[in-house]
């Protein structure tokens, strides 16, 4: 998927790093990655989310500079530990790529 702000399309993830269509950021429908790219991370900070506390750092960018979500660095549930290392960007923060199969649309 690609951030398309600034004008121009700018490629942060694939299709096979979708982990969950099923999370949330601020109320808005969010997807789950295994990884990223073209991304700047801001400073560490502890969140309470709905499932616990957990430490992320936002995740921008690297062209538009605009948040795209955030990438969980800990956390503190045993339940929740599979998300460490991971990132959540917001639905409308990205659009689909041609190369997506129609069974993994992102937008």
């Amino acid at each position: 998927s690609s951030c398309h702000d600034a004008g121009k399309e700018t490629h942060v993830a694939e299709n096979s790093q979708v982990i969950s269509k099923a999370f949330q950021r601020s109320g808005k429908k969010a997807y789950l990655f295994k990884k990223c790219e073209n991304i700047v991370l801001g400073e560490l900070e502890d969140r309470i989310l709905l499932n616990g506390v957990h430490t992320v750092t936002n995740i921008f960018c690297i062209d538009c500079k605009n948040i795209l979500g955030w990438k969980y660095v800990e956390a503190y549930e045993d339940s929740e530990k599979y998300k460490v290392g991971r990132y959540l960007i917001e639905r409308g923060k990205i659009r689909k790529e041609s190369g997506w199969s129609a069974q993994n649309p992102v937008a």
